[in-house]
């Protein structure tokens, strides 16, 4: 089953009197389950493409299809309330509430979204900032943290809804070897455990030595798709430990 579908997608934007266009006849389908990193130099179309998958824009031409749902038809609510049922996003910078601390943070999802019970809400909340290695900066706010510790709240806040898609926009690009090794297994344990697909845009050849599947973009074209054996490679890890 493909969770992402994309055929012949186009994004324009208007900057004045010209016309730039971000992204054109892009075309890939993404299968659930799936660890995809899309690749290529700054200003290749990566972040504008994981802001359409996560209807935070909406592409000018062509077709788009996340979880079955046509997301280019969906107006700015309507994408709201689909994002916030079915994808967790992680954003390069953070994109943390400042007046909210870690915990707040991290619990923001399941209060607006998910209607989940308070009880539930602290045990998963508590497990995952823990899980993440930031269990002692629970009661800290934003500008208390370093950049590091930013990420890791971000990612769990991305994670704590236990979404079907996660979108991350670089999401290891202020952690250390350790962390980010940390943090990669969490989200393929997460993949493993419930299925989660996880799409990537990145440069840290850490992600994309993982990624079972790497497609490259190159002035807002798709230029390239290689599948990797990275997930027999886990597989057989796992069985020789």
């Amino acid at each position: 089953m493909d969770v992402v579908a994309a055929e012949n997608v186009g994004k324009d934007y208007a900057a004045g009197k010209v016309t730039v266009r971000a992204l054109e006849g892009v075309s890939f389908r993404i299968a659930a389950g799936s660890f995809v990193s899309f690749v290529g130099p700054s200003g290749s179309g990566k972040t504008t493409l994981l802001n359409l998958i996560g209807c935070l824009d909406r592409p000018t031409r062509g077709t788009l299809s996340v979880a079955g749902t046509d997301v280019a038809r969906l107006d700015r609510r309507r994408g709201a309330l689909f994002r916030g049922q079915n994808i967790g996003f992680i954003f390069q910078d953070f994109n943390l509430i400042p007046v909210l601390t870690v915990y707040e943070n991290v619990e923001y999802p399941l209060v607006m979204v998910r209607g989940v019970d308070i009880k539930d809400r602290r045990d998963k909340v508590t497990k995952l900032i823990e899980e993440v290695g930031i269990g002692a900066e629970r009661n800290k706010y934003p500008d208390q943290l370093s950049g590091g510790q930013k990420q890791r709240v971000a990612v769990a806040r991305a994670l704590v809804t236990s979404p079907g898609l996660v979108l991350a926009d670089e999401p290891t690009a202020n952690l250390d070897s350790r962390t980010a090794a940390m943090i990669i297994g969490l989200m393929k344990k997460m993949r493993d455990n419930l299925g989660t697909t996880f799409i990537f845009s990145t440069h840290d050849m850490r992600i994309v030595d993982t990624a079972e599947v790497i497609h490259t973009l190159q002035d807002g074209k798709l230029t390239s798709t290689v599948k990797t054996n990275a997930k027999k490679k886990g597989e057989q890890n796992a069985e020789a430990g």
